[in-house]
């Protein structure tokens, strides 16, 4: 079992673009979206997961996630999934020496982008990149499961 420890933050500009090592196109959608823990099936560029996270506690949570056949994912967001599916371009942005993910949503979610950084532990200090605004940590209204 993995630690999840994670900070997430709304972004104010689009600069984060120019300054994104790479791209990748995600679809991912829910087969259980319950408080004490969600089951998420995700397909990321040609390949496909099964996350399964428990509660929130603070910034942290429980995380388990296994790569699984590209076709089973696709069938399981088909006809497993509850809810839409999400659909959204992650840019991953290398800034100060740590990893921000920065999610474009699309679809019934156009217009929200939202950046993330995975720490190591819940009070880790580190520096903000120019692109960064509120942060929501902690507010259900922008977990992906609530989305």
């Amino acid at each position: 079992m993995a630690k999840e420890i994670e900070r997430k933050y709304l972004v104010v500009d689009n600069s984060f673009v120019e300054m994104a090592q790479s791209v990748v196109h995600i679809c991912q959608g829910y087969i259980s979206r319950r408080p004490d823990g969600t089951v998420r099936i995700r397909i990321k560029g040609d390949k496909g997961f099964i996350t399964i996270k428990g509660k929130n506690e603070g910034v942290t949570r429980d995380e388990w996630e296994y790569e699984i056949p590209l076709n089973d994912a696709l069938q399981m967001l088909e006809k497993a999934c509850e809810g839409s599916v999400i659909d959204k371009h992650r840019h991953i942005v290398e800034y100060d020496g740590y990893t921000w993910e920065v999610d474009v949503f699309h679809g019934s979610h156009e217009g929200l982008i939202v950046a993330e950084i995975e720490l190591t532990s819940a009070d880790e200090k580190f520096s903000l990149p120019p692109f960064i605004g509120q942060e929501v940590t902690g507010n259900s209204e922008y977990y992906n499961s609530n989305l």
